[in-house]
């Protein structure tokens, strides 16, 4: 017959029977996760209110914040078109410009040559967006790019700080070069434009200059990602604004105000496709400002969406009010949609008319509200004759 086993001692420190304590100085242990599934992951936090006064470019270099904003937006319209030059993906040129904005909102302009810091953005976000391009082949486009600018301007009679592409050639004084660097031969040869030979703008690859940018370029890379608190997954407009459109209109909740020339006021395919077109331009405007450092890329998509009916005279139905049918609240609307066409303002063939309309239904909208606004700063305007209300 078989004898029973003795029961083994209990470790010290353990009740009689029960599990062994945990010992003195260690972390409790983590609880159970809750029936029915993980947790909710929690969503970023966003803040309320974006002081562009404490921007350090502002605070440090001593300039004001609608040159700041200048300096973004010529840098902006710079990536884009390295991006278009170097066939990468909108989604590629997007991340890139929202690691710009990230990373001046943490330093001031003079710190770094804000034309490399977009190079780096560029190489960084073409690999987190899996579309790698050799770094070689980036910094030769952007300063191809950029030399073509500068003659431009030169050309045309004007300051190389207002290059046809953005003032890619950036002003003296703020820690950026004014002049290609040692090594390189002169764009005076490409004649300014694309019917030149642009190969008298590339760099020496073997020079010493090129070897010292190149390192230069990937040390800036690392310290974006510090900078970024390598945060890459980032999100865009896009998506959301797709979603939206498309669930608007299968639930008929948009009508047009106007009915369209074809006469078809139910064609939903026909609406989808204006609302879509016009909302993909205002999201890529959004880029152009820091508008997603301020707000969720959903909130912005919801602005964009609401231009884009303003625009192609399309309400709600019943009555209803926007931010009901877009699940936005007031305020958040009405300050993206008031940065945006500001920026907009700026450029030609728009129609001022319709912004003024825009306008006076944003003040409506917010009447009830407290603070509107996001950005801490006047509502200026973009050099047009239409009078623009502060929604404060």
């Amino acid at each position: 017959m078989s004898q029973p086993h003795p029961a083994r001692p209990s470790p010290p420190g353990a009740p009689p029977g029960g599990r062994p304590r945990p010992p003195s100085g260690a972390p409790p242990a983590k609880p159970p996760p809750p029936p029915g599934g993980a947790p909710p992951v929690p969503q970023a936090r966003v803040p309320r209110a974006f002081d562009e006064s404490k921007l350090p470019s502002v605070v440090q270099d001593g300039i004001t914040p609608a040159e700041e904003r200048q300096k973004r937006r010529r840098t902006c319209r710079f990536l884009e078109e390295c991006g278009r030059l170097l066939k990468l993906p909108r989604v590629a040129v997007a991340t890139s410009m929202v690691f710009f904005h990230r990373f001046y909102a943490k330093h001031s302009f003079a710190e770094h040559d804000r034309f490399e810091v977009a190079v780096a953005c560029l190489l960084l976000a073409a690999k987190t967006e899996e579309s790698p391009k050799k770094l070689t082949v980036v910094i030769q486009e952007c300063h191809r790019l950029k030399n073509r600018a500068a003659a431009q301007a030169r050309s045309a009679g004007k300051s190389p700080s207002v290059g046809s592409v953005g003032g890619l050639t950036p002003s003296p004084g703020h820690g950026e070069r004014l002049t290609p660097p040692p090594g390189s031969t002169p764009s005076s040869g490409s004649k300014g434009g694309r019917g030149g030979d642009d190969r008298e703008s590339l760099l020496d690859s073997k020079s010493e200059e090129f070897i010292k940018l190149k390192e230069r370029i990937l040390l800036l890379e690392r310290v974006i990602l510090h900078t970024i608190g390598f945060e890459l997954d980032i999100q865009h407009p896009y998506k959301f604004l797709v979603e939206q459109i498309k669930k608007l209109n299968h639930s008929r909740s948009l009508e047009y105000a106007v009915a369209p020339p074809d006469g078809a006021p139910g064609n939903t395919a026909k609406m989808t496709q204006e609302l879509v077109q016009y909302g993909m331009n205002y999201a890529n405007d959004s880029l152009h400002t820091t508008l997603c450092l301020q707000f969720p890329a959903r909130t912005v998509a919801s602005a964009c969406t609401y231009l884009a009916c303003r625009m192609c005279k399309v309400r709600p139905v019943g009555g209803q009010e926007w931010p009901e049918v877009l699940h936005v609240e007031p305020h958040a609307l009405a300050s993206i949609s008031v940065q945006l066409m500001e920026l907009i303002a700026e450029k030609k063939g728009c129609d001022l008319a319709v912004f003024k309309d825009i306008r006076s239904e944003l003040d409506k909208m917010a009447s009830g509200t407290s603070s509107v606004s996001g950005v801490k700063r006047p509502l200026s305007g973009g050099g047009s004759d239409v009078k623009k209300p502060r929604l404060e």
